[in-house]
C-alpha cells in the first residue's frame, strides 16, 4: 500500500486539483478532457483499490480490517461520484465539484497508507 502507485496516485490527484481549482477562478465549466483526465485519475484509484484488495489476501491483514474495507470503497467511489456530480452541474461549480473530489483522494489514500501500516498482532 505504501509504494510508488500510492505516491503516483496522490500526485496526479493534486496536479488535477490545482487544475480543476484554477479553473474555478477563471470561471470555466468542465471540458471534455477535465472529464477525461478524472476518469485517468479514477482509473489508477481503482488499480490502487485492486492491489489493496490483493494484498488483504496474501496474509499481511491490517489492524482494523472493516476501517480499511470502507476506505477502500470510498476511494474506489470518490472519482467516479464527483464526475457524475460535475456532469450534472456544467458550470464553473462543476469544476469545483472535481477539484474538491482530486482534493480528497489524496487524503484517502494516506488514510488507507495509515491503516494498511499497523498490522494485526
Amino acid at each position: 500500500m505504501n509504494g510508488p502507485l500510492s505516491v503516483a496516485t496522490i500526485v496526479a490527484a493534486l496536479i488535477l486539483a490545482v487544475w480543476y481549482l484554477l479553473r474555478t477562478a477563471l470561471d470555466r465549466a468542465p471540458s471534455r478532457f477535465d472529464l477525461l483526465a478524472s476518469v485517468a485519475l479514477s482509473a489508477l484509484v481503482t488499480v490502487l483499490v485492486v492491489v489493496a484488495v490483493i494484498g488483504l489476501f496474501d496474509g499481511s491483514r491490517p489492524h482494523d480490517t472493516a476501517t480499511f474495507v470502507g476506505y477502500l470503497f470510498t476511494t474506489i467511489a470518490f472519482a467516479p461520484t464527483a464526475i457524475v456530480l460535475a456532469r450534472m452541474e456544467p458550470t464553473r461549480w462543476g469544476s469545483l465539484i472535481l477539484g474538491v473530489g482530486a482534493l480528497v483522494l489524496p487524503v484517502l489514500v494516506l488514510r488507507l497508507q495509515q491503516i494498511a501500516s499497523v498490522p494485526l498482532a
